[in-house]
């Protein structure tokens, strides 16, 4: 079996050889499709693994968040709910113990307030937010970080952004706001330490979270987020608050647990929707193109009718005609997926460069052994459906019939 597919592959090249400029014409449809196909693939490809890289430089895939859901829909309106469920400092911390992964996490409150310079009588404005912890997300420039003992005892002292503190310092040294007294919210807080904030730069001041009180909690439910050591266990960890939740408040508790993987399957849907519209799209060129091919194996079952009769004649079976004009039409569709292929590569090395300079986008085309993959399997299937018709038509013609009309 095997001589005989290799012998067909041999006779198929021979026979295209010998009808190569017709052959060449009839490729156009597929060499323009599959080019086409590359192409487009590629160029998706490339602006997936982009996306990706974006998600991941500007958000964590080490995160968990969890947040209080303190509204619900009604007829299309959305209204607060009367009670919610919530987290406190205590709460947060036990929740944090029964963890079992290497994980750090944190329990926070944003508010935008006015606030007065109690020295200088000075009012402005800024984001005052209440952690539960003080990790390495803050350079300290002046002063102190706040402690873990600052946050168990309430402790009423706060630090100040870079940016805050020019605002407070006006006109003199940014080291002169350290040991003035804040008022907001009710309390009073003495600024303790200036701080670069690694992940904002906006003006902000931040104090204990225990000096928040359950009522304000209620009122504004926090925020928290836990950060795993290692990417493998997020789910394991996400499982764990989950589980750890629903014991503690009930299965029918207020809060969304949730990983910023949803946002990189949400990317790589969005992307996948792109890729089948735009494969269908291009595919009506490689449909033509398998026309053509069909086209030039029934001009050749024509011109070599007689040479089928004999072949017939001499013995040769219905497989081995059908075997041989699929053979030649499989072998006209890999060389013009081939051909294509190569086309549609070197057209993405010439389109990239034009698209970075117009966009300012750096990403790049990205050839995976999935495309490759796809067009060897699309000129295997071009070959066998539009080569079937010419193979049997072919099969079909009775020798001494086939003999004659020569």
């Amino acid at each position: 079996m095997f001589k005989k597919v290799t012998a067909s592959f041999i006779l198929a090249l021979h026979n295209i050889r010998s009808n190569f400029f017709h052959t060449i014409l009839s490729l156009l449809g597929i060499v323009i499709g599959v080019a086409s196909l590359v192409a487009i693939l590629s160029l998706i490809d490339g602006m997936e693994q982009y996306a990706r890289d974006q998600i991941t430089k500007t958000t964590s895939l080490n995160s968990i968040m969890i947040a209080t859901n303190s509204s619900r829909n009604i007829n299309g309106v959305t209204v607060r709910k009367d009670t919610v469920t919530f987290l406190t400092h205590q709460d947060f911390k036990q929740l944090r113990s029964s963890i079992t992964a290497p994980a750090s996490g944190m329990l926070w409150q944003l508010k935008g307030q006015e606030m007065l310079l109690k020295e200088d009588n000075m009012k402005t404005a800024s984001n005052t937010t209440g952690l539960s912890d003080f990790d390495t997300t803050f350079h300290l420039v002046h002063g102190r970080i706040l402690s873990q003992h600052d946050v168990e005892t309430g402790s009423k002292v706060a630090m100040v952004t870079e940016e805050l503190g020019k605002v407070l310092a006006g006109k003199n040294d940014l080291k002169s706001v350290l040991g003035k007294t804040v008022v907001f919210g009710g309390r009073e807080l003495q600024i303790v330490g200036v701080t670069k904030n690694r992940k904002a730069q906006r003006p902000e001041l931040f104090y204990p979270i225990t000096l928040i009180t359950y009522e304000e909690l209620k009122a504004q439910p926090p925020h928290s987020r836990f950060e795993a050591a290692n990417v493998t266990d997020v789910q394991k960890i996400r499982d764990e608050i989950q589980t750890w939740l629903n014991k503690k408040f009930g299965e029918k508790n207020d809060f969304i647990v949730t990983t910023n993987e949803f946002r990189v399957e949400q990317a790589a849907k969005g992307f996948k929707l792109f890729r089948i519209i735009m494969g269908l799209i291009v595919g009506i060129s490689v449909l033509v193109g398998g026309i053509g091919v069909m086209n030039v194996l029934l001009i050749s079952v024509t011109e070599r009718t007689a040479e089928i009769g004999v072949r017939k004649a001499v013995g040769a079976n219905k497989r081995d005609i059908i075997l041989q004009f699929l053979s030649e039409s499989i072998t006209i569709s890999l060389f013009g997926s081939f051909v294509g292929l190569v086309i549609g590569i070197t057209g993405t090395m010439i389109i990239i460069p034009i698209v970075k300079s117009l966009t300012g986008v750096p990403f790049q085309a990205a050839y995976t052994l999935n495309t490759l993959a796809v067009i060897s399997v699309l000129a295997v299937v071009i070959g066998i459906v539009f080569g079937t018709y010419p193979a049997m038509r072919a099969a079909k013609l009775d020798p001494v019939e086939a003999i004659r009309r020569e």
